[in-house]
């Protein structure tokens, strides 16, 4: 008997030891083809950028994953236990593989005669989302189980935790806790309450089938078995339980993919395209930036009412017009705050009017002409005839350049002609000063389209888009000093850091603050007394100009107060002409409807006075107020006398140009004169 034990024992002993090796052969043969865990440790997956409105909101969510990276410290309690409790109840205390809940996954499978617990352990299910796919084999199970124990030694449980909570996939795109929580209940992981956690928790085991946006009843299903789950591993108790079930989920509501889930499309459109110009597609897409830009939602509201309203209106008064579009910029910070591409965004029509389009300015190019005069040294007194004129061509033709109603006002100031739009005197103007040199101040301002140095370009010949002349027009808004215009205020990488600080842009003085006051004051004339009259006129200080081109096939308002800066376009896309649109119709309409909207909680303020670098003197005519404004040195030796001498420049600019050829049925037209002995006839403002 007792030989026959002997037998048995040692039988034992060799068949455990057989056992024994070759579990050991197995595990050595699959060890060596582990993959490397320390590429866990780089291991940087796609992650989604998100775009914020100024005011927190969100506009977009960019991504090839949608996936945001949350350090397990970010990441609360709540939903922490919901996914251990539901997923790998001793996570804590196994080394990567739970034998025991394999046995008792066996033991319910088994009494249910169907398979309803899993026995695979969160690090079983990271090794298989970082290294390997889900294909169900005896082979590929031992790897994992392997690979498992081999990331427990050398990472710690948080570690292993916070990449597992931000790789799994929770359905309807979402990648990760905190992109799961925005997608469902429009918050971050950070803010989920214990009755939402759960039904991300739930989620894991089909993403697709548990979905609350496919069916909400096996969702709810789910959430119930997470809390139960928490309730009996004591993350909670059952009335928490309970209560959490019965609370309200706070659905969001499925967000459409791509560009008709983005809100404020016309805006956010734009700044997509500024990101990967900047840093680049992959970043754009994968490297979770966080965005904060400049758009302010409500005045996007605001700017996209008044554009349907004014299309809406050209329709229904015959001018026929089909499209507009609206950019609003803050002067002295260039911040895009409102930026409308046209009447309705849709996968058909995403051709952003507001930056894409370049169309001609017509007489709203004025500004930078008359800019470069007061700078060069001219004065709002200094007298121009409006007076027939041409100028030779190339082709042996002569061009005669005109106003829409034919008519000459013989010499008028500076002031009276940008106030009435006079298209012959904005043409000498600019011979007088210099074509290069023109174009020169209107790129300093602001202009970043090509121009084309011709005379012409005194009428708007030249093609910019809306965007250029806000930013343009920015700059005598900002008393002369030039901020670039961006839809950014910060933009930070996946980690927290700063990649780009425009909260306090470059400034870059491009004329004083005194040229820019006296030609603000002129601006101002344009609304108040002319051709801006009276649609333009909004309660406040404002200055502006009108800009109309040839057969009406452009309309424009351009213009600012000390706060904001907006300018119209309005036309149609195949260049079809308008009836009769002129800019200070429709256009200065939906800008003065924009201003006022936008401006409705903003004090009513004066534009500064540059003290020193303007002098301030009572009119003696050719003006529309009680004062002119001079530049210093520039204003004139006696009240109502001559004016000084032309500084060095202006002569100088005065004497290099060709001289002006006039018909000889007319007498020549005066450059420069002295005040007239009556003023000039005031015309009648135009609607």
């Amino acid at each position: 008997m007792r030989r026959a034990l002997r037998y048995v024992a040692v039988g034992l002993l060799l068949a455990v030891l057989f056992l024994a090796g070759s579990i050991a052969g197995i595990v050595a043969a699959y060890s060596r083809n582990l993959p490397d865990i320390s590429r866990m440790a780089d291991y940087q997956p796609a992650r989604s950028t998100r775009l914020y409105a100024r005011d927190g909101t969100l506009l977009a969510n960019l991504y090839k994953e949608n996936r945001t990276w949350l350090p397990i410290d970010k990441i609360p309690a709540v939903v922490r236990n919901a996914f251990i409790a539901n997923e790998d109840h001793n996570f804590y205390s196994h080394h990567g593989v739970d034998f025991f809940g394999i046995v008792r996954a066996g033991v319910a499978d088994l009494s249910h005669h169907r398979v309803e617990q899993g026995a695979s352990t969160i690090t079983q299910q990271l090794a298989r989302a970082l290294f390997y796919t889900d294909q169900q084999t005896i082979a590929r199970k031992i790897q994992e189980a392997l690979l498992a124990m081999e990331i427990e030694r050398y990472y710690t449980k948080d570690e292993i935790l916070e990449r597992y909570l931000n790789l799994i996939y929770l359905g309807s795109g979402a990648y990760g806790v905190d992109a799961a929580a925005h997608t469902y209940f429009g918050r971050g992981a950070d803010s989920l309450r214990l009755g939402q956690a759960a039904m991300l928790a739930g989620l894991i085991a089909a993403p697709s089938l548990y979905s609350p946006y496919v069916n909400l009843s096996l969702a709810r299903e789910r959430q119930r078995h997470v809390l139960d789950r928490m309730v009996e591993s004591g993350y909670v108790t059952q009335a928490q339980a309970d209560a959490a079930y019965a609370a309200p989920l706070q659905l969001s509501g499925l967000r459409p993919e791509g560009l008709q889930g983005y809100r404020d499309p016309w805006f956010t459109t734009y700044v997509v395209d500024q990101l990967e110009k900047t840093f680049g597609k992959a970043a754009t897409y994968e490297g979770g930036l966080q965005v904060y830009t400049t758009i302010d939602p409500q005045m996007e509201e605001i700017a996209q009412s008044a554009v349907d309203w004014g299309v809406a209106a050209a329709q229904s008064e015959g001018i026929g017009a089909d499209e507009a579009a609206l950019v609003a910029l803050r002067p002295s910070t260039g911040e895009i705050v409102a930026m409308i591409g046209g009447t309705h965004f849709s996968l058909q029509n995403q051709f952003n009017r507001a930056w894409q389009a370049h169309r001609q300015p017509g007489s709203s190019f004025k500004a930078y002409v008359y800019t470069a005069a007061i700078d060069t040294g001219m004065t709002p007194t200094t007298v121009i005839a409006d007076s027939p004129v041409s100028y030779p061509m190339g082709d042996g033709t002569e061009w005669a350049p005109k106003d829409d109603d034919f008519r000459y006002m013989g010499p008028i100031s500076l002031r009276v002609a940008l106030a009435q739009s006079r298209n012959i005197v904005a043409v000498k103007l600019l011979q007088l000063v210099g074509v290069d040199r023109v174009i020169q101040y209107a790129h300093r301002m602001g202009v970043e389209s090509l121009l084309e140095p011709n005379l012409s370009l005194a009428l708007g010949t030249s093609v910019i888009s809306p965007l250029d002349q806000a930013s343009g027009y920015s700059t005598l808004a900002n008393q002369g000093v030039h901020v670039t215009p961006s839809p950014f205020r910060i933009v930070k990488d996946s980690l927290g850091n700063v990649v780009l600080d425009n909260l306090y842009p470059p400034q870059t003085e491009v004329v004083s603050a005194g040229t820019a006051y006296v030609m603000t004051t002129m601006l101002e004339d344009v609304i108040n007394h002319g051709t801006g009259y009276p649609n333009a006129v909004i309660g406040r200080p404002a200055a502006g100009k009108t800009g109309t081109t040839t057969n009406f096939r452009d309309a424009w308002f351009a213009g600012y107060t000390p706060d904001l800066v907006a300018v119209v376009w309005l036309g149609n896309d195949n260049y079809h002409p308008m009836s009769e649109s002129y800019g200070g119709n429709i256009p200065a309409r939906i800008w003065a409807r924009f201003m006022q909207g936008a401006l409705k909680s903003v004090a009513k303020h004066d534009f500064i006075f540059p003290a020193g670098e303007v002098s301030k003197i009572a009119s003696c005519g050719g003006g529309y107020g009680k004062y002119e404004y001079y530049l210093a040195g520039t204003d004139p030796i006696s009240p109502c006398g001559h004016p000084r001498p032309l500084p060095s420049q202006a002569a100088a600019a005065a004497a290099a140009v060709v001289p002006v050829i006039i018909p000889n049925n007319m007498p020549p037209a005066p450059t420069f004169s002295p005040e007239p002995t009556a003023p000039p006839p005031d015309p009648t403002p135009q609607p």
